[in-house]
């Protein structure tokens, strides 16, 4: 049997694909943007044409893959909400097919990206951690006592729809106030739109940044980057809904880390600085005030660790027989 892994990262962005080697460390790897408004097929043809251009051995130790969700688990039923051609799609059942007596093992995306991070990020040595992606959505997975925590649908650490303001903006899910609603890149660029933002006015030393004019979370960042006040009290406010839920998180599970990835990440202070202000406000027991707040350490090639993660240390981050 070969000692490499294929990884699979399916997103609303990008779809990718990769060999893994026991180490963590990605060999090769092919990526494609997800084509929009594409039926199931086309979708599938998507992943297949790339699995095509790897040089995959004969053998191999198994197959990971993180897809966006919902899902059913372990099984692999997916229905990502941004591909709505994937509707109870078979992805695990269909990559069986093509890899045949090899474990095919499949978890949300935010989870694998956690996993990642805990296994060959930044949550390295972490006995109870929690890796959250805060991008288009939030999203985010849990380890306790070194290990994955699954729950019992899959969908443990699923810091996203923690309520952070019960009075808040309507959320994706049906609820009201949930971290997603407020943080969520599009949700924070929205509301920073009916404020009276005009995206890409503003500059810095180094000139106009090169998504002047998008409302995108990206350029939000930049305008506060550069000044601009309503960019500013939008990224205060998504530190601060995102120190609120973490500290609910960290007095439930007397966590001593949390990583945070994703495009929103990429703020930095702007982001961190009002995240840690709510942090400290919100985390007054003693065992609480242990935990660290760090960047997620891994790149783009994180969702590819991840999915590979499932196979390659599947003691520590794989439960059930699938």
């Amino acid at each position: 049997m070969s000692d490499l892994t294929v990884a699979v990262d399916i997103g609303g962005t990008k779809f990718a694909v990769g060999l893994v080697e026991p180490d963590g460390r990605v060999v090769a790897a092919e990526r494609a943007a997800t084509p929009r408004g594409a039926d199931a097929e086309t979708l599938w043809r998507t992943l297949t044409d790339l699995l095509d251009r790897l040089d995959v051995p004969a053998a191999l130790a198994g197959v990971g893959v993180g897809c966006g969700g919902p899902m059913t688990w372990p099984e692999g039923e997916v229905s990502p909400l941004n591909m709505g051609g994937w509707r109870g799609f078979p992805l695990r059942a269909r990559l069986a097919e093509r890899f045949p007596g090899v474990p095919v093992r499949i978890h949300n995306d935010a989870i694998c990206l956690a996993v990642a991070e805990h296994w060959r990020g930044a949550g390295r040595g972490s006995a109870a951690m929690l890796g959250m992606v805060v991008s288009t959505g939030v999203g985010g997975g849990l380890i306790l006592g070194g290990r994955l925590i699954d729950g019992g649908t899959g969908n443990a650490g699923h810091i996203g729809h923690v309520v952070v303001d019960p009075g808040g903006p309507p959320c994706g899910c049906g609820g009201n106030g949930c971290l997603e609603a407020i943080a969520r890149g599009p949700g924070l660029a929205a509301w920073a739109l009916a404020q009276g933002w005009s995206p890409g006015e503003a500059v810095t030393e180094g000139g106009l940044y090169r998504e002047e004019g998008k409302a995108t979370a990206r350029q939000l960042a930049a305008d506060a980057a550069a000044g601009d006040p309503i960019a500013l009290a939008a990224m205060a406010r998504a530190g601060r809904a995102l120190g609120i839920a973490i500290a609910s998180a960290v007095n439930l599970c007397d966590l001593d880390l949390v990583t945070v990835g994703g495009g929103l990440s990429q703020a930095g202070d702007l982001l961190f600085a009002p995240l840690e202000e709510a942090l400290l406000e919100h985390t007054r027991m003693g065992f609480a005030g242990r935990v660290r707040v760090v960047p997620a350490a891994l790149g783009q090639d994180a969702g590819l660790v991840g999915a590979a993660a499932l196979v390659i240390a599947g003691d520590r981050y794989w439960s059930p027989s699938l």
